[in-house]
């Protein structure tokens, strides 16, 4: 076997960055292709009907393997396995939610990756309470089939907080009123 150029060097080299950002960039994409269907069940005035509701569960659980684990933490339940993924986004527990997962932290390595990625949610209750949610979402996803796929998802939730009272219980009004 004859020794590698430093081209040929080179250009393996270069070919395992790019498969590096590729991953990175299919995972960043996974992760607001989740966001935008975990919303995309909820109108201004509340849960869509359900025949869009299950089409919409069935394209959320199909971004994650059949083995998935997806936990909610203590408030929202754990689901194992596609399917039962699947059956909890079938039965939203809001009225409303809009996701921003930001600052993400990517690790890949070959077919495996971790990422954690801060949440922001502005939720509506199905009482009616419009919220706050901010937490930290801790993945792991797989490549399988050439695809990136969650292999697990915990949220840790660090705070609700109702929106009129703020994360501070004062009202915004009144912390502008008191000066700097």
């Amino acid at each position: 076997m004859e020794p590698r150029t430093a081209s040929e060097s080179r250009i393996e080299d270069l070919e395992r960055r790019l498969d590096i950002v590729e991953a990175h960039r299919a995972i960043t994409n996974l992760k607001s292709e989740y966001g935008s269907l975990a919303d995309a069940r909820y109108t201004r005035e509340g849960v869509k009907e359900q025949s869009i509701v299950d089409e919409i569960a069935s394209r959320l659980a199909s971004l994650f393997t059949e083995d998935a684990v997806w936990d909610g933490g203590a408030e929202l339940g754990l689901c194992e396995g596609r399917e039962a993924i699947r059956r909890r986004f079938q039965e939203p527990t809001l009225a409303f939610s809009w996701h921003f997962f930001v600052k993400p932290r990517i690790e890949i390595s070959g077919g495996f990756a971790t990422g954690t990625w801060d949440v922001l949610a502005l939720c509506t209750t199905r009482q009616g309470r419009a919220v706050w949610m901010v937490g930290t979402e801790h993945d792991e996803y797989v490549r399988s089939g050439g695809v990136w796929l969650h292999r697990r998802m915990k949220l840790d939730a660090t705070l609700m907080a109702p929106h009129d009272r703020g994360w501070a219980g004062e009202a915004i009004s009144e912390s502008r009123s008191k000066g700097p």
